[in-house]
């Protein structure tokens, strides 16, 4: 068993209603004047921003207001937000909707106090001092991010774009505003796209070299099964209270580092893939589905008796009398299945409709191991190599 630090302050408002005691919560901690962060028309046409102007008028407090969030945030959209706060005085960040606009939010309290370009804070080349507050109102439940210390943007000044995160206890919402009801309206693609993210969140925890903390792996393996069997019943009746607020809440228990505590995680999967949506601008939990199988093939040596185990505990193959090669690989063509059930890819070809080049793989295994310095992955450590190899595969 790892030693483990397990920091999770953010105050949770679930339920019904919730979002009516946004106002309350922004002064609870602190705020007099608020940046409303947001993405595109949906918060508008849904009635939720207007009714949040109207709570935060009522209660006295100030606002300025920046919408045109995209997914895969973008660094040119943070310089604006660190300019508006700096131009108005802004004291408080409030998100209202998806992990895309609360990594926005995050990467904006970072720089707003920072001499430097915030571009270096995610290129761990340096650390703010300095953040301000965040506080969120979750429309699309997926990144988890609303009670997470990372945030991820991509910078689109750059030829090619980049992709990076940027981590730190500071980046933890003061409160999460989480109602069930604001994710009715969500498609279906992105409704499965959020089942895939906060599933893989998960998984990056659960498949590692650790083996000794039974009470981490039953959390991983009830929480996986759980975004299984109610993924598919909110995809089947999208108005189904119980099922998105059981799906809203894995969302956040997959990524408060809850089925973490006491392991050593992997992450290659989300660093192989931000690579792809980086280059391709795809959606960040089909690019996961996109690569996954052909990372656990590629890895499972590492640790065979885990995949076996994912494979009877959480996908429900029955492993009496295989070897631990052939449970693994059962497990994974039935994760692929499931995958596919929901409407995922299950490689690159189905992500992004085309053939993948071999340039284009060169350049993603360059850009994810920087050139060849470094690795990813903690099951086994990537060097780019292994990553050209791994997304041929998934090709």
């Amino acid at each position: 068993m790892q030693s483990f630090k397990y920091y999770a302050p953010t105050y949770v408002a679930f339920g019904r209603d919730t979002e009516n005691r946004v106002a309350e919560l922004v002064k609870k901690y602190g705020g007099t004047k608020v940046l409303l962060h947001y993405g595109g028309q949906s918060a508008i046409k849904s009635g939720l921003l207007p009714k949040v102007e109207k709570i935060l008028s009522e209660a006295g407090i100030e606002y300025v207001k920046l919408g045109g969030v995209v997914p895969n945030p973008r660094l040119s959209m943070v310089r604006k937000g660190i300019e508006v706060c700096k131009q108005e005085g802004v004291d408080f960040l409030l998100a209202v909707g998806g992990g895309s606009v609360i990594d926005s939010c995050k990467a904006i309290s970072s720089g707003r106090f920072y001499e430097g370009d915030v571009w270096t804070l995610y290129e761990h080349k340096d650390h703010a001092t300095k953040y301000l507050p965040i506080g969120c109102i979750l429309t699309i439940p997926a990144a988890g991010s609303e009670t997470s210390d990372g945030s991820v943007i991509t910078n689109d000044e750059v030829e090619g774009w980049l992709k990076k995160d940027y981590c730190v206890d500071e980046f933890r919402c003061k409160f999460a505003i989480m109602n069930p009801e604001l994710t009715y309206t969500l498609p279906a693609w992105q409704t499965a796209c959020g089942i895939t993210d906060m599933m893989m969140h998960t998984m990056e925890r659960y498949f590692s070299k650790d083996d000794d903390m039974e009470i981490t792996d039953a959390l991983a393996e009830a929480l996986l099964r759980t975004c299984m069997q109610e993924g598919k019943k909110v995809l089947e009746n999208p108005t189904d209270y119980n099922s998105r607020a059981q799906i809203m809440w894995a969302g956040s228990l997959a990524h408060n580092d809850l089925t973490g505590c006491g392991t050593s995680g992997d992450w290659a999967t989300h660093c192989l893939e931000h690579e792809l949506s980086g280059m391709f601008d795809v959606s960040h939990g089909a690019g996961l589905a996109a690569v996954w199988g052909s990372w656990a093939r590629y890895t499972r040596g590492e640790n065979m008796p885990r995949f076996a185990r994912f494979a009877k505990n959480v996908m429900g193959v029955d492993t009496a009398g295989l070897i631990d090669l052939d449970a693994a690989e059962a497990g994974i063509q039935a994760m692929e299945q499931f995958f596919r059930s929901i409407g995922m890819p299950t490689n690159i070809h189905d992500l992004i409709g085309k053939e993948i080049s071999d340039a284009e793989i060169a350049d993603m295994a360059d850009k994810c191991s920087t050139g060849d310095t470094h690795t990813v992955g903690g099951l086994k450590a990537l060097c780019m190599a292994d990553m050209v190899e791994i997304y041929k595969m998934a090709r």
